[in-house]
């Protein structure tokens, strides 16, 4: 009998933890922040890696902030393909897909000349195919990864994606700091 309540006890906090790690990577998504709806266009973009922020602005105001994950390792400047980074410095949206892998996305004009050039002169492949998107298409919508799990792209909820699209055109300015 004593082993019975051993082996349910053991059976017990096995599913505890199995719960406990489902949240770390599995969170609900937080809702669309309070507010009026956007109207108009952004008319720049500041991400803060540091802060694991996004903040969009139209007439010199921020008007909303979103929390964002980044590339999988998220300190310092992107260099390389596969590393893992976010590039940083000042970028413009230069591309819009509503067909992608992930909820909608906005792509980022990275790699620039200068990081073309460092990478050719040091033999490698600057990477490419930055974007500001959001969850995987292949999860349920209302979800979120946890921590930072991107190749390098900046990634938010899909109802933030959906909100941010609707008020981005191509041309706007994006400026990633440290």
């Amino acid at each position: 009998m004593k082993w019975l309540a051993r082996f349910f006890s053991a059976l017990i906090l096995l599913s505890l933890m199995a719960l406990g790690l489902a949240a770390l990577y599995l969170r609900p998504a937080p809702m669309v922040p309070a507010g009026s709806p956007l109207s108009g266009t952004v008319e720049r973009i500041v991400v803060e890696k540091a802060a694991r922020r996004l903040v969009l602005y139209q007439n010199g105001t921020a008007v909303r902030e979103y929390r964002i994950a980044l590339g999988f390792q998220p300190q310092g400047t992107k260099l390389r393909q596969g590393d893992g980074r976010t590039p940083e410095g000042m970028y413009r949206i230069n591309r819009r897909n509503a067909a992608s892998a992930y909820h909608l996305s906005l792509g980022i004009d990275y790699p620039r000349p200068s990081d073309s050039a460092r990478a050719r002169a040091g033999g490698y492949d600057p990477g490419g195919d930055i974007m500001i998107h959001g969850q995987p298409n292949s999860l349920p919508d209302g979800t979120r990864l946890a921590g930072d799990w991107t190749a390098g792209c900046i990634a938010l909820t899909n109802a933030e994606m959906r909100e941010i699209w609707a008020v981005t055109p191509t041309g706007t300015p994006v400026e990633v700091r440290p």
